[in-house]
């Protein structure tokens, strides 16, 4: 599995605090840049894998 890959099932499932620390040492960017890739993909991610969002909202839902 690819960086972006993981980063991905990061954004997705959480927690987003690691999401953006891999995105910082995938790019090697400032934490800023790092937030805006964050919301970039994000944005991406529910386009192309909203079921995957769905999933993680079920299952934080029945870890209460």
């Amino acid at each position: 599995m690819d960086a972006w890959q993981q980063i991905d099932d990061l954004i997705v499932q959480g927690p987003h605090v690691l999401a953006v620390e891999a995105i910082r040492q995938a790019e090697v960017c400032s934490i800023q840049r790092a937030f805006d890739i964050f919301a970039e993909r994000c944005e991406l991610l529910r386009r192309t894998r909203p079921d995957a969002f769905e999933a993680a909202v079920k299952s934080a839902d029945l870890d209460e």
